[in-house]
């Protein structure tokens, strides 16, 4: 064979041979990718198994996994999504779930099962994951770091859960994120600066966490943004100018936060913003004249801030639906609105607003009470009312009568026009609002009669019409078809009888009318209260003489016994005519001669049974008419009087039935011992008394301007009382105890000092009035007493003993002080001060007041520590009120720390500074002085 031959045998040969040993490794390959696979998705099909989650399947062999409920493969059998909404059982837990067995799922929605357990740092495995949702479960622990390598990941949701921590700043990695929601955590830390880089994002949703800091500038980057949701958590600092750079945005919310500073006027530039919430913050300054700009605004929130000025008239460019301002400080008048919108919702309560026109066209809810409206009924009402269902314009300065047109708000289901001074009678075309359900017009000056026709309103379910003049008998019966379960009468001029709407009422008030006739057997548990100051009324009541019978045969025996006695009663009449006049001669000489000093002055010859002056009280007061009536204590009412003299007092006067029991007696006659032996300028001062047997009074230096209590919680009023008057009525109450524990002997215990009990005069000076619980103590008699005072008031260690000393005293007066500075009791603040440790003085001072300049600020911190230190739990820990009362007189400034440094909680446990811990340091006045940076 040639040589050349044998050669390209041997390479055809070797030449197959690479062959079949190529092809042999393909296959081997190919068998091993093969084999690979299957053993993934084996994995894949054992972790979805051992999972528990479809139990019902969990015993076949041969079920393809990718056929489970909410599972979808991939063309080779791969898992991509997963899908058990709300599916599971709620004691489940997310680790039965092996994620890291799923290398190409996309999308994970194990939201609304309430899965308990944490977050696996494996979730970082899912590199090819676009959708996760855990929302709406019980998940613990923190958010792993290797959230960041899930850098393909468009929405991301684990809203309501119990994830803490901060937010890891390796969220910045996430650059295709357009959705991003943690809300209802308990988040802690600052946004990490680092969320600059999501520039993608359109949804950000942080609501109801404990994150904290400034809001960072960077968000300005976040240019898709169109939902920034920060509610609800701790931001402070000064909202960022930078927000404005975020135009596509359609929803701002920084409420309940800390936030201060103005509103910035760069919010003007958000052109597509259809709702802007910052209400509960710390906001001042006015509204900028740029909200004018948004005009697809529909929401605008600022309630609960310190936010100044008038509404801007370009508000009007805005198509808003909720304006919501209330709980602020703006003045001026409201401006012209759009009037082409329905349904909507403006609250503008507790501003000081003086007036304005409002169209109601389209309005549904509209709320000015406690403002300063002033004069006639405002021009709040026109034609085409049909939203109408909320009118509140209670507590203003309203005058004038009810219009009639208030019929036409056919829809109105809430009227309040309470605490005005709003006249004439009630229109009977109110009836026409058929679907009233509450009406509110007491404190006014209406007369007349209560409608008719009010009783046909199928709906009405509460009425207060106390503290009028109204006349006239009651229109509703028994069986009348609207559902009442609320009825205040009281104070007023009603008379006939008391109708039976005890079939649905649960409150009732008929007190101080005219009402006759039996009280209805319905009303047999209600208190006798309800009824007082009815003097014709009989029946099972307590206190109430039982009612005549009127059935034929008693009558005829009454008759029969009047035949009998009426003589017998005219012949003794006529005995006692005859030496009345006998005793008339006797005492006429003396009678004209006391005249003419009685006209002079009245007090001058006033005696302990008031005959002489019991005429022109009788007089003064149209014999205790309710049109005097200023308020109702705890054992009497209260009237204002004019005498001959003119001279203005108030009387306080027991009820009727109330005189008859000895406690009210033993405690009439207590506040007369009390008030004759003590003089002081901030003691409210006693001119006279009667002790007559027909009626028993005190009577008084009138205050003008009420109570504490009330003038705290009356908007307007407490406005007025600024930060320097609240220090002076402190002082005044501090000096007055001081001279009532230690200037007189015995000491003099008063036991209920409240803001009820704290009256001011027409210059706002505090005056401590109601002595009737008040005791004198010395050595001689025993200190075991019932309980006496205040709910909210009373020291805590009266719950245990009944030993009376003056630091029960002290005790309340910690409480008074610190519901002057807060402009409302503090019984919250003090149940959480344990709990809080971040509760700064800033934050519980009054809201409605502007922040207390340099100088004021340091009265204020010093009232402060004096109030905690009042509030001590062991009595003998507290300062006795002369040591109060001689710190007050250092005229020294303490040297503090700025209001917002100052956290309450160490305000209260480091007051020792002040007073030690004992009353060793009663003597030593002055000591706060000498201490800085409480």
């Amino acid at each position: 064979m040639a040589p050349s031959v044998s050669i390209s045998i041997l390479i055809v040969a070797l030449w197959v041979l690479y062959v079949l040993m190529h092809s042999t490794t393909i296959v081997i390959a190919a068998g091993s990718v093969a084999a690979s696979n299957s053993s993934a998705l084996e994995l894949e099909a054992k972790a979805l198994l051992e999972s528990g989650w479809w139990y019902d399947y969990s015993n076949d062999p041969s079920l393809n996994h990718c056929n489970l409920d909410g599972i979808i493969c991939n063309a080779g059998g791969s898992v991509i999504k997963i899908d058990r909404r709300g599916m599971l059982n709620y004691i489940d837990a997310i680790s039965k779930l092996n994620i890291s067995s799923f290398p190409n799922l996309v999308h994970l929605d194990l939201s609304r099962n309430w899965l308990k357990g944490s977050i696996s740092v494996e979730i970082g495995t899912l590199s090819k994951l676009t959708h996760l949702d855990l929302s709406l479960n019980s998940l613990t622990g923190k958010l792993p770091p290797s959230f960041g390598n899930l850098t393909r990941l468009v929405k991301f949701d684990i809203s309501s859960n119990s994830i803490n921590g901060s937010i890891p700043k390796d969220l910045g990695n996430l650059t295709n994120l357009t959705h991003f929601s943690a809300q209802g955590n308990p988040l802690i830390g600052e946004l990490p600066l680092s969320l600059a880089n999501l520039t993608r994002l359109q949804v950000f949703d942080i609501s109801s966490n404990l994150v904290s800091g400034s809001i960072p500038n960077g968000l300005g980057n976040l240019k898709n943004l169109l939902e920034l949701r920060l509610r609800d958590n701790k931001f402070t600092g000064a909202i960022p100018s930078a927000l404005g750079l975020l135009t596509n945005l359609s929803i701002l919310d920084l409420s309940f936060n800390k936030i201060n500073g103005s509103i910035v006027p760069e919010i003007g530039l958000l052109k597509n913003l259809l709702k802007l919430d910052l209400q509960k913050n710390n906001l001042t300054g006015p509204i900028p004249l740029s909200i004018g700009h948004l005009t697809s605004l529909q929401a605008l929130y600022l309630s609960g801030n310190q936010i100044s000025g008038s509404i801007p008239v370009h508000i009007s460019n805005c198509s808003l639906l909720y304006i919501i301002f209330s709980h602020n400080y703006l003045t001026g008048s409201i401006p012209f609105l759009n009037s082409s919108l329905s349904f909507r919702r403006i609250d503008l309560s507790y501003n000081s607003i003086s007036g304005g026109e409002i169209p109601l066209t389209g309005i549904g809810f509209l709320d000015v009470s406690y403002n300063n409206f002033n004069g006639s009924f405002p021009n709040l009402i026109v034609d085409n009312m049909e939203h109408l269902y909320y009118f509140n314009l209670s507590n203003n300065k309203i005058v004038g009568h009810v219009p009639s047109i208030i019929g036409q708000l056919t829809y109105l289901e809430t009227l309040s026009l309470s605490w005005n001074q709003i006249s004439g009678a009630i229109p009977k075309e109110i009836a026409d609002c058929k679907s009233l359900s509450e009406l509110e017009l007491s404190h006014n000056h209406l007369t007349g009669s209560i409608p008719s026709q009010i009783s046909d309103l199928q709906f009405l379910n509460a009425i207060d019409q106390s503290y009028n003049t109204i006349s006239g008998e009651i229109p509703f019966k028994q069986g009348d078809s609207q559902p009442l379960e609320f009825l205040d009468l009281s104070c007023n001029n009603l008379t006939g009888n008391i109708p039976d709407l005890s079939a649905s009422i649960k409150e009732v008030n008929f007190s101080h009318n005219s009402f006759h006739g039996q009280i209805p057997d319905g009303y047999l548990n209600y208190a006798p209260s309800t009824f007082i100051g009815n003097k014709d009324l009989c029946g099972d009541v307590k206190g109430f003489p039982p009612c005549l019978p009127s059935s034929p045969s008693k009558s005829r025996s009454i008759v029969h016994q009047i035949k009998f006695f009426v003589p017998l009663i005219a012949f003794t009449m006529f005995l006692l005519l005859g030496y009345f006049f006998h005793s008339q001669c006797r005492v006429r000489k003396m009678s004209s001669e006391s005249r003419e000093t009685k006209n002079g002055d009245l007090f001058s010859i006033w005696n302990y049974d008031g005959k002489i002056a019991f005429e022109d009280i009788i007089e003064a007061t149209e014999d205790f008419d309710i049109r005097y009536c200023i308020g109702t204590g705890g054992y009497g009412s209260v009237y204002k009087a004019q005498l001959p003299t003119g001279k203005v007092v108030a009387l306080k006067k027991l009820h009727r039935l109330e005189a008859e029991d000895p406690n009210f007696d033993k405690s009439f006659r207590n506040e007369v011992k009390i008030l004759t032996e003590i003089r002081h300028r901030n003691i409210v001062k006693l001119h006279g008394y009667c002790l007559h047997k027909r009626c028993m009074f005190l009577v008084y230096e009138y205050m003008e301007r009420g109570s504490l209590f009330c003038v705290l919680r009356n908007n307007a009023e407490a406005v007025e009382l600024d930060w320097m008057k609240r220090v002076n009525i402190i002082k005044s109450t501090t000096h007055a105890l001081s001279y009532m524990h230690h200037e007189g002997v015995p000491i003099i215990v008063h036991r209920d000092i409240s803001s009820n009990n704290i009256l001011l005069n027409s210059e706002l000076e505090a005056f401590v009035s109601d002595f009737g619980t008040a005791r004198l103590l010395d050595s001689d008699t025993s200190n075991q007493t019932l309980i006496a005072g205040t709910y909210g008031y009373i020291a805590p260690e009266l719950a245990y003993t009944m030993k009376v000393t003056e630091k029960s005293d002290v005790y309340s007066f910690g409480v008074v002080a610190l519901e002057i500075l807060m402009g409302r009791h503090p019984g919250e603040l003090l149940t959480s001060l344990s709990s809080s440790q971040s509760v700064m003085l800033n934050e519980i001072l009054d809201k409605r007041l502007p922040p207390p300049n340099r100088l004021v600020a340091q009265d204020v911190f010093l009232v402060a520590a004096i109030s905690f230190a009042c509030l001590r739990a062991k009595p003998k820990s507290r300062p006795t009120m002369k040591s109060v009362s001689q710190e007050f007189l250092c005229h020294k400034k303490p040297i503090m720390n700025p209001l917002h440094a100052v956290s309450v909680w160490q305000l209260r446990n480091q007051e020792s500074y002040m007073f030690g811990e004992s009353e060793t340091h009663s003597e030593s006045p002055c000591f706060l002085v000498e201490k800085d940076n409480v």
